[in-house]
């Protein structure tokens, strides 16, 4: 299957690496910033306090953007876990409208939840609503990223599903499992 906004999803997969890159960047910094207070304090001297306050909420938030901003990514390419043992048994001229099912279900709920996510983005921008840790962050950050993770995916299923529809209409009896999701 061909995706036709792949390098939008491919800048999904991009952002939602650079969010992990980030987490595990701070957190290096941060056992390291331990390290050199106990080797500070082992030869004497005292704590020099290197730490990154709000590590785990700051990290949270990350953690929230790559899972969101990946799954159209990791959708096109086929990772997503799917059950394929009673569709792959099917008839191919079943299977595809099964197919067509399925995504459509999938599109629904995505679309349900991108509705919801945005009015939610919505209120933490008019409330004016932040983090309750240490750090003081606008919750609309990751909020954003949830929604810009969720479009995706609705666009990357909207996508799968157009095609997958075609195929059940012109061409129901040649279609294969190994012809959804992978671009």
């Amino acid at each position: 299957m061909t995706y036709r906004l792949r390098p939008l999803y491919n800048l999904g997969g991009y952002l939602s690496a650079t969010c992990l890159v980030l987490i595990c960047t701070l957190i290096t910094a941060q056992i390291l910033g331990r390290i050199i207070d106990v080797l500070a304090t082992s030869v004497g001297g005292e704590r020099i306090g290197l730490a990154i306050p709000g590590l785990a909420e700051i990290a949270g938030f990350l953690l929230v953007g790559a899972t969101f901003l990946g799954l159209a990514y990791t959708f096109i390419h086929g990772a997503h876990i799917r059950v394929t043992l009673l569709i792959g048994r099917l008839p191919a001229r079943y299977r595809v409208f099964v197919e067509v099912a399925c995504l459509s279900v999938a599109l629904a709920l995505c679309l349900y939840l991108a509705f919801y996510l945005y009015r939610l983005l919505a209120d933490s921008i008019a409330f004016g609503e932040t983090s309750y840790g240490l750090l003081s962050i606008p919750l609309w950050l990751p909020q954003s990223a949830m929604l810009a993770g969720i479009g995706l995916f609705c666009l990357a299923l909207g996508e799968a599903w157009w095609q997958t529809l075609v195929a059940a209409r012109h061409h129901p009896a040649s279609f294969t499992i190994d012809d959804h999701p992978k671009g």
